[in-house]
């Protein structure tokens, strides 16, 4: 069976006040969603911190891709604002002034062009620019890098755009099914060796196996709740439509030979 190519999405989410809890990330959920209209998904994401030297690893590791990323964060002014630099000293570039970024800013009323708002136009050389429609502070993007604000009211809307402008052939091209059973009083461990089979059977199809322990009401005692609570396995099967519905059935027939139940969901 051959392999379906699906393009690999990333996302970079910066930020100490997201690390030590005092913003909550919303950028993700947002990510997945966005994406998710437009019939694509996200295959990874990773947390950052306000550390050049982790950014800047992290950002050479992904030049190398040819993943399309999104980076959340990081490209004001001040001095915890790291991922303009970090992201021109991966690529091996310089920092410089882009005239566009400038010239929209120049544009916006009642707005000084100072030296330190004009370091907000300075993007790694031969970058491109994203305009930003909340203030006209534009982000920037390198090839399939996408560079945007912290801040969910601009990164949003840019990250659409990004999405929209640049790779719309992308949309709804991946074909793409799911069927999810809950099994009974199983544990993973039963279940290992015909989940092992199943996906080397379908290479086409992703298994994702969520385990869960659902206790009984607390208005039992404790021995009454210990025989009353139990395990159960959400398990789900994805991918390729002609070969979801051909896996599903034979889990389930494994799961049968193992002498536990399920059902739909």
């Amino acid at each position: 069976m051959e392999n379906l190519h699906i393009k690999t999405f990333g996302a970079f989410i910066i930020g100490d006040e997201i690390l030590s809890g005092k913003r909550l990330d919303k950028h993700l959920a947002k990510t997945i969603e966005t994406l998710a209209t437009r019939g694509l998904s996200l295959s990874y994401a990773h947390y950052l911190g306000d550390e050049p030297v982790h950014i800047i690893a992290a950002f050479k590791q992904s030049f190398a891709t040819d993943h399309i990323v999104f980076s959340f964060g990081g490209i004001g002014a001040t001095p915890d604002d790291y991922t303009r630099q970090c992201a021109a000293t991966a690529l091996g570039v310089a920092l410089k002034q882009h005239p566009d970024a400038v010239a929209t800013m120049a544009a916006k009323t009642d707005f000084e062009l100072t030296p330190n708002r004009l370091k907000m136009a300075e993007f790694p050389l031969g970058a491109s620019i994203i305009p930003n429609p909340y203030n006209n502070i534009a982000a920037f993007s390198y090839g399939d890098h996408h560079f945007l604000p912290g801040f969910p009211e601009m990164a949003w809307p840019m990250m659409a755009w990004v999405l929209d402008k640049k790779y719309a052939t992308l949309f709804n091209q991946t074909p793409f099914a799911e069927e999810i059973i809950v099994i009974e009083r199983a544990g993973e461990s039963n279940l290992i060796d015909a989940m092992e089979r199943i996906v080397a059977h379908y290479p086409t199809i992703k298994l994702s196996s969520l385990p869960q322990f659902l206790a009984s009401p607390t208005s039992l005692s404790a021995a009454e709740n210990n025989q009353a609570s139990h395990r159960i396995i959400e398990l789900s099967i994805r991918g390729d439509p002609a070969a979801v519905p051909l896996a599903m059935r034979e889990m389930q027939q494994e799961i049968l030979n193992l002498g536990f139940k399920f059902s739909e969901k």
